[in-house]
């Protein structure tokens, strides 16, 4: 009963700091009298909180700016003539405020050969970003340094406080089981990463495959922003998918949803390494597109020069894009004819290409998705840049503690 009943208090605790920091959140500076009066919470509850979110460094205090007749004095600390308050002894009155460099959120993108830091604070700002480069062959032991590494700069750089972090979104290469499930081998090298950050920030985990939580970004942030419904596909040296269904992020039975880039689009193709034959990924990666130039005789250097020249024009490397486009189009509209979507976001160094590889897609979507639907259908380029999936882990996070954010923005200094 005793247990009930502390747990009971504690969700209750929980209930009023949040509703005092969505106040700030709203409202800006305002002080603990205005507080009291805004949220309807007593004077040493608000007292207690405000304290407590002080010492954390998620708020910070300082003097009021000055207004009206008020010379900065907080107006719930003035008698009716100002005698005997702080503010006629001289001592300005105090306001809190959030702590622009406190922070909230830790998103991080674990990607394969990078690593993608967002912190972000209670006001949903970024506080600080960061993309540094990783080695592939790289154990879980040198991943988690870099990552501390990583937000100790950041932290030095910025001037920011850690001493508020609520939770860590991670993404991760390959197929990450759902959170639901039962958690992974304790050996394995999702598991020692994540017990490593957990203990390292002190605060839970929660994961994701990369590329959903990207995502997951672009509906939050990107072009299907406050969209319910979208295919999300990434197109680089590989390929990769996400899903959003009636906003949520599908993960499916396995962790698997959404791996558009091991659709098979011939079944008596190529081995893939995912097991499968004549993958979508070995067809119109960005490898197989440089392989495909050269069968043409285009001397083509690598993934990078094959972009140049499509994007200067060159007829081969053009054709060798609009004919993957085309061929990403057709798995794309069967896509759409199962889940309906409002949009279609293409991601990564193809998406820089523009027309020539959005329009294959819109004309694979309107010869082949269902006709009443297909018009419906947005495809777009996503406006977000390499650290879309910390971006997304953040969104998790955000998602997770049931908060809807109106953007992210850069912070102001303090």
């Amino acid at each position: 009963m005793a247990d009930r009943r502390g747990a009971a208090l504690q969700r209750l605790r929980g209930a009023h700091e949040t509703a005092l920091l969505a106040e700030l959140r709203r409202s800006g500076g305002l002080s603990r009298s205005e507080l009291i009066e805004r949220s309807g919470l007593s004077r040493t509850t608000v007292f207690a909180i405000v304290s407590d979110l002080l010492a954390s460094k998620t708020l910070v205090e300082r003097p009021r700016a000055a207004s009206g007749g008020t010379d900065g004095q907080d107006p719930a600390a003035q008698g009716a003539s100002g005698a005997g308050t702080s503010a006629a002894r001289g001592r300005p009155a105090m306001s809190v405020f959030l702590n622009p460099r406190g922070a909230q959120l830790i998103g991080i993108g674990l990607l394969r050969t990078r690593l993608q830091i967002v912190i972000a604070n209670h006001a949903h700002e970024l506080v600080s970003r960061c993309t540094v480069p990783l080695a592939a062959e790289a154990g879980p032991g040198e991943r988690v340094a870099a990552v501390g590494a990583a937000v100790d700069a950041m932290v030095a750089a910025h001037g920011i406080s850690l001493a508020a972090v609520a939770g860590v979104g991670l993404g991760l290469p390959g197929l990450v089981r759902r959170r639901d499930q039962e958690p992974p081998d304790a050996a394995s090298a999702e598991a020692r990463i994540v017990s490593a950050l957990g203990e390292r920030f002190g605060t839970p985990v929660l994961t994701d495959n990369n590329t959903r939580l990207a995502a997951l970004a672009e509906t939050t942030w990107g072009a299907a922003r406050d969209l319910s419904h979208i295919v999300y596909l990434q197109w680089s040296d590989r390929v990769g998918g996400g899903l959003v269904i009636d906003g949520r992020l599908v993960r499916g039975a396995h962790g698997a949803a959404g791996e558009i880039g091991h659709t098979s689009c011939d079944p008596q193709g190529p081995p893939c390494y995912c097991g499968g034959r004549g993958c979508l990924e070995g067809v119109i990666g960005l490898p197989a597109l440089v392989d495909r130039c050269r069968a043409r005789g285009v001397d083509v250097r690598d993934g990078a020069h094959l972009l140049a020249l499509a994007a200067s024009g060159q007829p081969a490397a053009v054709d060798v894009v609009r004919e993957a486009a085309a061929t990403a189009g057709r798995v794309l509209a069967g896509l759409a004819v199962q889940i309906d979507p409002a949009a279609v976001i293409v991601a990564g160094e193809l998406a820089g290409l523009g027309a020539p590889v959005l329009a294959a897609v819109r004309e694979q979507l309107d010869t082949l998705a269902l006709p009443g639907a297909a018009l419906g259908i947005t495809v777009a380029a996503s406006p977000l840049g390499s650290e879309a999936a910390a971006q997304g882990a953040v969104a998790m996070l955000l998602r997770a503690a049931g908060n809807a954010p109106d953007g992210l923005a850069s912070a102001g200094a303090a």
